[in-house]
């Protein structure tokens, strides 16, 4: 029977730099693979390995000829290391903000163009009333933004939900609806009268997340009634690049209506079947409510919270 060691004896003897190769390990094809990422030896990482799966008293990779891959010890010690390096990754912050809380940092994962005067307003309010703050916002993809609370790299996320992960608090910031639309190229641009047999066999673009098990589920049942070609031939992450792609005539795909309304007023968008009943998307705030938030940080978090609060969703329904 192996012998594993007391959480007290463990606790104590745990090298956290054992911890850190481990998760660069965990995230890479290889102990060579790591060891560049590391700037170290392969020996060097091979023994750190070693090393913590004596102490951990498991084997934490399977590695052999083609295969370098976690157990499930690994996994899990995997999940439990990604929440102790968030932590270690704020100390600075937290420790700065003893002598100087105003001067505290906040790093928003945001969903591509998110288009909220609630959350400008919050912005707002929290400039004013901390302007020695400074504020960083990361533009990726909502499942990114999503993992980037979860592990404590950014202070909270705008984006869109799939699964809530029951680590993290969720809060509908504001809905909005999603068209159907065609570039100047594109040969149903300008026209009138359009019905949804029109639509059929036409190719199209969307985003990444347009698929029947992910965030914009009701979008992907929208394209799929208007018997759209099967084919997507340009997907993207960021709205920006999906709207290119319709302005550029490569096909028809969806937007949310409110944000593309000056395009349609500039002749650079068309909007086309269906009109009624456009499917709805809910855009939340999420954080990590274990995280150690600096004032500045949770400042703004309470600032955009109250306005959530007083505001109907009426109101931060958009359309």
């Amino acid at each position: 029977m192996p012998v594993y060691p007391s959480p007290e004896r463990l606790a104590r003897d745990l090298d956290w730099n054992l911890l850190r190769t481990f998760l660069v390990l965990a995230e890479s094809n290889s102990v060579t693979d790591a060891a560049e990422r590391l700037s170290l030896k392969q020996p060097t990482v091979s023994n750190a390995l070693k090393r913590l799966e004596d102490r951990i008293g498991k084997k934490l990779i399977e590695r052999s000829p083609g295969r370098f891959e976690l157990t499930e010890a690994g996994r899990l010690l995997q999940r439990e290391v990604i929440d102790i390096h968030g932590m270690i990754l704020r100390l600075g912050t937290v420790m700065r903000d003893v002598t100087d809380q105003v001067r505290g940092h906040v790093r928003i994962a945001m969903a591509s163009h998110v288009i909220s005067p609630l959350f400008n307003d919050a912005l707002t309010s929290f400039h004013t009333h901390h302007p020695l703050a400074t504020l960083q916002i990361d533009v990726s993809a909502s499942r990114e933004a999503t993992a980037a609370v979860l592990a404590r790299r950014a202070s909270m996320a705008v984006c869109l939900v799939k699964d809530p992960n029951p680590k993290l608090e969720y809060r509908r910031l504001y809905r909005e609806y999603f068209g159907l639309f065609c570039g100047p190229t594109h040969p149903l641009f300008g026209r009138l009268n359009l019905t949804k047999q029109d639509l059929v066999g036409h190719s199209s673009v969307s985003f990444v997340t347009d698929q029947m098990g992910d965030a914009l589920r009701p979008v992907t049942l929208m394209r799929a009634a208007a018997q759209l070609d099967e084919r997507v031939v340009g997907t993207s992450a960021h709205l920006e690049e999906v709207r290119r792609m319709i302005v550029a005539g490569l096909g028809v795909g969806p937007l949310p209506i409110h944000v593309v309304r000056r395009d349609i007023e500039d002749g650079l968008l068309w909007r086309i079947p269906p009109y009624e009943d456009p499917p709805a998307i809910d855009v939340h705030v999420l954080w990590n409510p274990k995280a150690k938030m600096n004032r500045a940080e949770s400042a703004l978090l309470e600032s955009l919270l109250e306005q959530i609060n007083i505001t109907p969703i009426e109101q931060r329904t958009y359309l």
